[in-house]
């Protein structure tokens, strides 16, 4: 279930529907008998009903379906466009080049190196050192 509204700004269910489209065909379903996606989009749900305006992910992609990463992606891009403001912890770097505005690079709990996404193909070379490829 989704929670009820908690402050103004919170997204009425309908419109939760439109940006998780599976989680209203699972509507009849317990949260624990979701696909690992499905959980995910749920998650995210019941935080865009509180007003929340910044969510934090952490590793939103891990262990998901292909298909399911991209509806994910696409989610996030509509809710940067409808001005939420989303901090992502993410390994997968792939998926993050999609949707992120800014990188940081962490080593050891310790951000060695930052970067706007106008500067990602400048930074390639050190990215790929940094992830060992």
């Amino acid at each position: 279930m989704l929670p009820p509204q908690v402050k103004p700004g919170g997204l009425p269910v309908d419109q939760i529907f439109d940006l998780f489209p599976n989680l209203k065909e699972r509507l009849s379903s317990q949260g624990t008998k979701l696909s690992g996606g499905e959980q995910q989009m749920l998650a995210i749900g019941r935080i865009l009903r509180t007003g929340a305006t910044l969510l934090m992910l952490d590793e939103p992609t891990e262990g998901l379906a292909p298909v399911i990463i991209q509806q994910i992606g696409h989610t996030i891009r509509k809710l940067k466009a409808q001005g939420f403001t989303i901090l992502l912890v993410e390994q997968n770097f792939r998926f993050a080049s999609t949707v992120a505005d800014r990188y940081y690079v962490m080593e050891h709990g310790q951000i060695i190196d930052s970067f706007a996404n106008s500067e990602l193909e400048a930074n390639m070379d050190k990215l790929h050192e940094y992830l060992g490829v």
